[in-house]
């Protein structure tokens, strides 16, 4: 549930993030001082490894422009939502009697189309975002506005092998497609009706080969103007509203 009091999403000084590590409170990075060997480093360090949480080290330039109160050397970005492993959430789908639909963003970093995305997806009957632990935008307050708050009802999953979670996908009995500008159907020709992993990539650099190779369907939404391509959000929401469509039409000859 939601409240009106802004969240705070960052702490500074040894003891602080030490405490939030122990207390197991989702954190989404580290910024460390590079060349910093003290015993609560090396704590930290030890801690964040232990939860899988990135961690970045980083000149003292950095932390000062992130805050100019006494940080001691390590920052900690908090995370407003609690993270998830999607080994977990498949299997409780399919007990729940559901039909998967996994949004994967592979390597987006813009904090507001992760938000953005996310707000399409659970709009359009997705349950959860698998995001790579490192090279993605984080889920901070900014993410959270842009989703409107639909964050707080996904499944928010976090992995270190973005290919391994693919493949777990796979063998869990969902259809991996990508979304490609050079795809080799349009996405009204793709089968979106069963189980489905969507992989959205960045902009720049698209969808990793890794994750291409594995994938069951390459879709390229199909586009009349003179523009090249469209916001990664934008054709998130284009592609999810195609799976909605084909569900619920696969759902109605059941009914």
């Amino acid at each position: 549930m939601q409240t009106n009091t802004p969240f705070k999403d960052l702490i500074f000084g040894n003891h602080p993030v030490l405490e939030a590590l122990e207390s197991g409170k989702e954190i989404n990075k580290i910024l460390v001082l590079r060349g910093a060997v003290s015993e609560h480093t090396k704590h930290v360090l030890q801690l964040a490894s232990q939860r899988r949480i990135p961690v970045q080290k980083v000149p003292v330039e950095k932390l000062n422009r992130v805050t100019r109160k006494n940080h001691q050397g390590v920052i900690a970005f908090l995370s407003p939502v609690s993270y998830h492993r999607i080994e977990d959430v498949i299997p409780n789908l399919y007990e729940e009697g559901k039909n998967p639909l996994v949004v994967v963003l592979d390597h987006i970093t813009d904090v507001r189309n992760v938000g953005a995305i996310c707000r399409s997806a659970e709009c359009m009957g997705a349950q959860a975002i698998l995001l790579p632990t490192k090279g993605a935008g984080a889920l901070n307050a900014d993410a959270v506005k842009a989703s409107a708050g639909a964050i707080f009802n996904l499944h928010i999953c976090r992995t270190d092998h973005l290919e391994g979670a693919i493949r777990y996908l796979k063998e869990s009995g969902l259809s991996v497609v990508s979304c490609t500008e050079k795809g080799s159907e349009t996405l009204y020709n793709g089968v979106l009706s069963e189980p489905t992993c969507v992989i959205l990539g960045a902009e720049d650099t698209g969808i990793q080969p890794a994750l291409l190779a594995l994938s069951d369907q390459h879709l390229r939404i199909p586009m009349a103007g003179q523009t090249g391509s469209l916001n990664v959000s934008v054709s998130a929401g284009i592609i999810l509203a195609e799976c909605l469509k084909q569900r619920t039409s696969v759902e109605n000859t059941v009914a």
